[in-house]
């Protein structure tokens, strides 16, 4: 059976792979691959298939809406009438609410939160997510599951399948070839 975990790159998964091996489970049969991390800057507009979940949109159209109706209510009283300074209004501040959030995105978007969970990390500018892979016995599931989740595990899932691609000494069965 297969067991995955997902880890932050910690002094936790460090020490998760120590305990799994010092409870039976062999170094072969432990498997971490680290992610990358995404380098490219985020794109500014949004599409039907891929949203960020960041709107650009939201502060323009409210600011947008205040200024059309300031634009119509003193419209009434300058030459052009209300329907342009509506107009105006609409435009300048859907202009000026799309540039403020931009803005404050720029600034404020690259910082980072504190996280809620109270982790070591193994490096400064090292924050990369780990999937540790645990080839193990039936019977060893429940152990491997709490040292995982007793080590700051994000998520643990399993697979019931055989055990024959992890380690090079591995064939069927999780028993090593002779």
């Amino acid at each position: 059976m297969y067991v995955y975990a997902s880890f932050d790159y910690s002094a936790f998964l460090e020490l998760a792979i120590t305990d799994l091996e010092k409870r039976g489970i062999a170094r072969e049969h432990i498997l971490a691959v680290p992610l990358d991390k995404r380098v490219e800057e985020r794109m500014v507009m949004d599409t039907i298939h891929r949203a960020d979940g960041i709107s650009l949109f939201d502060g323009a159209m409210v600011l947008g809406a205040i200024c059309m109706e300031l634009g119509v209510i003193y419209g009434f009283v300058l030459e052009w009438g209300p329907v342009i300074w509506g107009l105006i209004g609409l435009l300048s501040g859907a202009i000026i609410g799309f540039l403020l959030d931009y803005f404050y995105g720029k600034i404020f978007g690259h910082k980072r939160t504190k996280s809620p969970r109270n982790r070591v990390k193994a490096g400064e500018c090292n924050n990369t997510e780990v999937i540790l892979t645990v080839c193990c016995d039936n019977s060893q599931y429940e152990m491997v599951e709490k040292v995982l989740w007793d080590n700051m595990a994000f998520g643990v899932g399993k697979l019931d399948r055989l055990c024959n691609t992890i380690g090079n000494g591995m064939v069927s069965g999780g028993k090593e070839a002779t």
